[in-house]
């Protein structure tokens, strides 16, 4: 999981606070660490793979390039839990790798070198899994705003990588000075460290729901804007927008709350003359409940998230050649005419909203034109939002020649 305190495990001379909790039950809570990230690992494979899905007419569609902030970031959480399986397997199956971090072993640094190669590899990726969610609200933003241009991806990449290396390595030389076997003790000494880690992730807690909420509203004055009316059609539309943002976040706060919460926990108790106070028992109790809790949905973090941006895919893998380069999710596509005109949304519209909205369209037998609507970004492969316009006529045979058809992808 993600949490400073196992950083701050691997010196010898560890803080009352961080040796209370990090010595309870060390095998149970590495079992569970272990298996929680084990099961995430799998589904979140299983989410990635290929599935077959049913025919469609007309040329193949790419992959939306908002799936790659999406992929991008399971991949990040994938790596996290990877680390979490190899650390937390050999602490259970050489138990004394942990008790030959001391201070009276300090010539035997190999325990400290994996203590903290482990930590650092876990907190890399969970720290870059935070910024390019944070990215992701950005670029939903900026692309409703039409302000995403050709180079913005690339731009993404650097920020997330270059802030997450920079604060990693600063975090963790603050905490480690002047060497690992010799940690400097104090809270000044690690307070650098802490703030490193939880930064990205209280830029996502706090930042993203305010961007998610302008982007929705965005959106909607779109959607009104381009015929005058807001249909049942467009309001529909809206709120899966509106329902889709609401579950990253509800994932997100279930897995990082508990960190924030334990975290101030231990802060609170490491203010104390005493840790095992008798009068501390409930705060010690809640450290601990919250501190399991942390092993179990952290490391969840990348199945849950495959469920908020995509939904369950299934189990049907397709292994065939000419899909494997493809994700599991694809981007849906609605041939529209007259009346109804989305332009906005993310991988939000689902194939089973997509068919009825073309089955109402072809039951109206709706004949107007509709005005060519410009993408939402300057390069629809560096945005998370993407609208292809096109005057071919493929769906509908009652839809005359000048209809448009839209073709919506998102992640």
């Amino acid at each position: 999981m993600a949490s400073p305190r196992l950083e701050t495990f691997c010196c010898p001379n560890r803080d009352p606070a961080t040796e209370f909790i990090t010595g309870f039950q060390p095998a149970l809570f590495s079992g569970i660490c272990s298996c929680s990230a084990a099961l995430s690992l799998a589904f979140t494979g299983l989410q990635l793979l290929p599935k077959h899905r049913p025919f469609r007419h007309g040329p193949p569609h790419k992959p939306a390039s908002a799936l790659r902030i999406l992929f991008i970031i399971s991949v990040c959480d994938l790596l996290a839990c990877a680390g979490m399986v190899v650390r937390s397997s050999v602490w259970l199956g050489f138990p004394d790798l942990i008790s030959r971090i001391s201070a009276g072993n300090s010539t035997d640094v190999w325990p400290q070198v994996f203590c903290v190669g482990g930590a650092m590899w876990i907190q890399l990726f969970f720290s870059a899994s935070f910024w390019w969610t944070f990215c992701y609200a950005v670029d939903v933003f900026l692309v409703v705003k039409r302000s995403a241009g050709i180079s913005t991806i690339v731009l993404y990449h650097m920020i997330t990588w270059g802030l997450t290396l920079l604060l990693c390595v600063e975090g963790l030389a603050m905490l480690y000075y002047p060497s690992i076997s010799s940690c400097e003790n104090g809270l000044q000494h690690a307070i650098p460290h802490y703030v490193t880690t939880y930064a990205p992730m209280l830029l996502v807690l706090l930042v993203n729901p305010v961007l998610f909420t302008r982007t929705v509203s965005a959106v909607t004055s779109l959607l009104k804007g381009q015929q005058g009316i807001y249909t049942e059609n467009e309001r529909r539309l809206g709120s899966e927008i509106k329902i889709r943002f609401f579950k990253i976040m509800l994932v997100f706060v279930i897995c990082w709350l508990p960190n924030i919460i334990n975290e101030s926990l231990l802060f609170y108790l490491e203010m104390q003359d005493d840790v095992k106070a008798g009068d501390l028992k409930n705060v010690r109790n809640a450290a601990l409940i919250t501190w399991f809790i942390m092993g179990i949905l952290n490391p969840m973090q990348g199945f849950l998230n495959t469920l908020a941006f995509h939904g369950w895919t299934g189990l049907n893998v397709d292994f065939s050649r000419q899909r494997r380069r493809e994700l599991p999710w694809d981007s849906a596509s609605t041939s529209l005419a007259g009346g109804f005109t989305p332009v906005a949304g993310s991988a939000l519209l689902y194939q089973s909203h997509v068919q009825e909205i073309k089955k109402n369209l072809s039951a109206n037998g709706q004949q107007q034109p509709s005005d060519a609507i410009s993408a939402l970004s300057e390069d629809s492969e560096s945005s998370t939002v993407e609208i292809h316009i096109s005057s071919e006529q493929r769906e509908f045979e009652d839809v005359k020649p000048n209809g448009a058809s839209l073709e919506i992808s998102s992640g």
